[in-house]
């Protein structure tokens, strides 16, 4: 009986270690995908992020191969990362895995695949970030973002919003509205990637060193959003 028992341990602690490495190897992957997404986003500057909005950002936030179906109104589910600006303004924090669940994506028919990305433009929109669970729209000011790198982003709405966002589908890249959507972080697979046990807040706080396999999101990040210089980091 206790052979029986050791046995069926041991079992269990070789299939929680699998599950735990293809979590990770899942979670690596999709840190390359957010890296890639953002770089093709932004490699055509007449169809990218404007420079202004990418300089103010607070955080990024990037969604591969969001899921939506619906018409008109629909649903939407995905897995993606986030990262923000290091508190001395200088690089980033680690990238901390996100969900995001239920509202709409604009105006949309049938189901597929879309690309989302967003900006934390203020403090007030980070600390709702922070929190375990927030509603877009409700808990957030949010709006769609202007499209082209050289686009007018000094609406007043654009101004005061929390987060901006948008969304590539067959090659056309437009803002998006997330309203009614919740954004949670996803500790199983953030506690895969950095192999011990973290906090979302942490992390996006950089309490929690980098790993390695964010380096080629750092990379993309920074090629578009370049290091702040000290003295406006400070302000």
């Amino acid at each position: 009986m206790r052979r029986t028992l050791g046995v069926a341990s041991a079992l269990l602690s070789i299939a929680s270690i699998a599950v735990a490495a293809d979590s990770k190897t899942d979670s690596v992957k999709r840190i390359n995908e957010a890296a890639t997404v953002f770089g093709e986003i932004n490699s055509t500057p007449d169809k990218g992020i404007p420079q202004e909005i990418l300089e103010k950002a607070q955080c990024v936030g990037i969604v591969p191969n969001l899921k939506r179906a619906g018409f008109i109104v629909g649903g939407k589910y995905g897995k993606g990362v986030i990262v923000c600006r290091a508190s001395n303004g200088r690089g980033w924090t680690g990238p901390s895995t996100i969900r995001i669940e239920g509202g709409s994506v604009g105006l949309q028919i049938g189901a597929g695949e879309t690309d989302l990305v967003f900006a934390v433009m203020n403090q007030r929109g980070v600390q709702k970030l922070l929190e375990d669970k927030f509603t877009v729209g409700g808990d957030a000011a949010a709006m769609a973002g202007p499209v082209g790198r050289t686009a007018e982003a000094q609406t007043d709405a654009m101004m005061h919003a929390e987060i901006l966002s948008w969304s590539r589908s067959r090659g056309v890249f437009a803002g998006i509205t997330l309203t009614g959507s919740t954004m949670r972080p996803d500790k199983e697979d953030n506690d895969a990637i950095y192999g011990k046990a973290v906090t979302h807040k942490d992390i996006l706080q950089g309490q929690v060193p980098a790993p390695a396999s964010a380096q080629p999101l750092f990379a993309a990040l920074n090629k578009y959003m370049p290091t702040r210089p000290a003295k406006a980091a400070e302000r």
